[in-house]
């Protein structure tokens, strides 16, 4: 399997070690002396973070473990250890871990060291809770996604040679290791889903159907000819390639069989026709994610109303947006009652995907263009300090992470220096009504959010002044953006990527809306709608306020414009094409719970970090280096370093 379960019980000692800091930490009480009670966190903290990384070999991976540390470069050859013996010496650790951390006075620590501490203290709540629950009894995306994206980002994070081959030896064989490990793996799974299944802890048949079937076949496809044929363009004609080739087919086909017949399990063992939706978390574990993971205190009910006073706020400037752009147009429309608003609004936007691509290539292409032309305004305007060499990377999106992607952001691994970021654009199949959802005005927003001064500009801001970062703060429990996830640090970055379209929204000379044009403004401020949304959305769902079809009727409405549009789906083409649209990011929301609100919350703080900022420093306030500071924060939510960012 993918790890004995002794090597945990070794490795885990060193999480039980961590009371004996305990002592240190009372001696350094008694004397007040700082210094020593950070060193004493600071061992119990590393050591955390160590045995995260050996748990989860693929988050190492992502996070570029090896560069941490060189001894953790055979996790990049390991899968997960799921079994319940594994599971059963994780729960224990954390509950011991707990109670050390609980022992430590945060009240000696440096401010840094105190952050650390709540970021720490959450992230084992969060881990515990998992496995109290029992999760992994249900977590079909996590056991379909983790090898494909543990191999992706192996060969991602690869040396490049100067003749175009990437990878050396050792680091196609840590590929081939892992793959070799599916099937294992994927037994793990099923005994554990047999267990959810009697126990009545059974995942939504959404879930089975789309990350689980759909997932595991578009899975096998790449294991058994995608890869293989990648890694022979890599490989090129160095000596060990041929070997390597092999290996890398044998184990392919063993994956894609077993990926096959995990589908095929999936398919005779759930009941997909059934009609109870099994996705809400609950009210009471959604308002601890909130307060304990995401760092925010209000009540779920407030957030609730806060939402769609959001949405109500941002609906009303596309208005005024979009009645000027039709009156520039030449077109007459009504903008008086609600209902007119939204089909007047969905008018403007009709005429402006007049300009859409004609097929997926243009698409790529405009999307490249524009984050060119973002990048150059950045340093036109003085924005950061962006160096010369900064390049944007922009590809379609795998096909097994595409049912529940349009565009999303993968960092290079923070922890070492290689690698590249990825900015990954979903293709529509060159469907016209689809390529329709994509005019040319809305592409900048996506582009600012996903890359510059989004998430590309961030991560690599990020990367650049990692030392400055404490390791923790990097880390994404419960695995990487699937539905084990913790999502705390989607409270930074996608906050950070949302604030940045807002940014790049800002007046300037010469430009009322700055980087955008008007009609791409109004993209942006629909930008600013669908993440306004996702909190009345995602609360709703969670806490059984609103249905699936209800969130969906909701999403069309509010989001496209588009009252009604699944019920004209069967007639309507551009109708179908917003109902599976909506279909997408519903069925996200509803299998990643608080994931979605993380945009529009964070992205709200991060400004009223600033404004706090300003009003502290009045004019000795300067915008860029408080965004530098805050980025030099790292990747979690900023309640947790409020009071350090503002020196209070």
């Amino acid at each position: 399997m993918t790890m004995d379960r002794r090597d945990f019980v070794r490795a885990g000692g060193t999480l039980a070690a961590g009371a004996a800091i305990v002592p240190i930490i009372q001696a350094c009480k008694l004397e007040s002396r700082r210094d020593l009670a950070d060193e004493g966190f600071v061992q119990v903290r590393d050591r955390y973070f160590r045995d995260q990384l050996t748990l989860n070999p693929v988050t190492s991976t992502y996070l570029g473990g090896d560069g941490w540390d060189r001894a953790l470069r055979p996790l990049n050859g390991r899968l997960r250890d799921y079994s319940p013996g594994a599971l059963d010496d994780e729960a224990r650790e954390y509950r011991r871990l707990e109670r050390a951390l609980g022992t430590l006075d945060a009240a000696l620590l440096t401010p840094q060291g105190r952050v650390d501490h709540a970021v720490m203290g959450a992230q084992i709540a969060f881990l515990k809770s998992q496995l109290e629950r029992s999760y992994h009894e249900r977590a079909v995306d996590t056991y379909v996604s983790e090898p494909f994206r543990g191999v992706d980002w192996q060969i991602q994070q690869m040396r490049a040679f100067p003749d175009g081959k990437r990878g050396d030896e050792a680091e196609w064989r840590l590929v081939v290791t892992r793959m070799s490990v599916i099937p294992a793996y994927l037994a793990v799974a099923q005994q554990n889903l047999t267990a959810g299944l009697s126990a009545g802890n059974v995942p939504d048949r959404r879930m089975v159907q789309r990350d689980g079937i759909a997932g595991s076949r578009a899975n096998a496809t790449y294991f058994r000819a995608t890869l293989p044929a990648l890694a022979k363009e890599h490989l090129g004609g160095q000596a060990f390639a041929g070997s390597m080739l092999g290996g890398v087919a044998g184990a392919g086909e063993a994956a894609a069989r077993a990926f096959e017949n995990f589908a095929a399990w999936l398919e005779r063992t759930f009941r997909l026709n059934e009609t109870t939706d099994r996705f809400a978390l609950g009210e009471s574990a959604y308002q601890l994610r909130v307060r304990t993971v995401l760092r925010d205190e209000r009540p779920v009910s407030e957030l609730y109303e806060y939402g769609a006073r959001q949405v109500e706020e941002y609906t009303q400037r596309i208005a005024e947006v979009a009645e000027r752009l039709a009156r520039e147009r030449g077109i007459t429309l009504p903008f008086g009652s609600r209902e007119d608003r939204a089909w007047s609004i969905r008018r403007v936007m009709e005429d402006l995907a007049g300009e859409s691509p004609s097929n997926d290539d243009e698409l790529l292409r405009w999307y490249r263009e524009t984050g060119e032309r973002a990048v150059a305004y950045g340093r036109d305007r003085g924005l950061f300090d962006v160096p010369a060499d900064y390049q944007l990377e922009i590809v379609p999106t795998p096909p097994v992470l595409r049912s529940t992607i349009d565009a999303a952001y993968y960092p290079a691994p923070p922890l070492k220096r290689t690698g590249v970021g990825r900015f990954y654009l979903t293709p529509t199949g060159n469907d016209p009504a689809a390529l329709r959802e994509h005019p040319h005005a809305s592409v900048a927003d996506t582009a600012v959010h996903e890359g510059f001064p989004g998430h590309d500009w961030h991560f690599k801001y990020m990367t650049q002044h990692a030392s400055e970062i404490s390791n923790i703060r990097w880390l994404t429990p419960g695995a990487v953006e699937d539905s084990s996830s913790m999502w705390s640090d989607s409270m930074a970055t996608e906050g950070w990527g949302l604030y940045a379209e807002e940014l790049m929204a800002e007046p300037a000379p010469q430009a009322p809306h700055g980087f955008y044009s008007p009609a791409e403004y109004l993209y942006e401020l629909q930008g600013q709608l669908l993440r306004a949304a996702r909190v009345r959305i995602d609360i709703g769902l969670h806490t059984r306020r609103m249905t699936f079809d209800e969130a969906m009727d909701y999403f069309t409405e509010h989001v496209n414009f588009y009252p009604g549009a699944c019920a004209r789906a069967d007639r309507e083409p551009a109708a179908r094409a917003v109902c599976e649209g909506a279909m997408r990011a519903i069925y996200r929301y509803s299998k990643w719970p608080t994931q979605a609100i993380t945009y529009n919350l964070g992205k709200n703080a991060i400004v009223g970090l600033r404004e706090a900022d300003r009003s502290r420093k009045g004019a000795a306030h300067s915008q860029r280096e408080f965004h530098e500071r805050f980025m030099r924060m790292g990747t979690i939510p900023p309640g947790f370093f409020r009071d350090v960012l503002l020196g209070a």
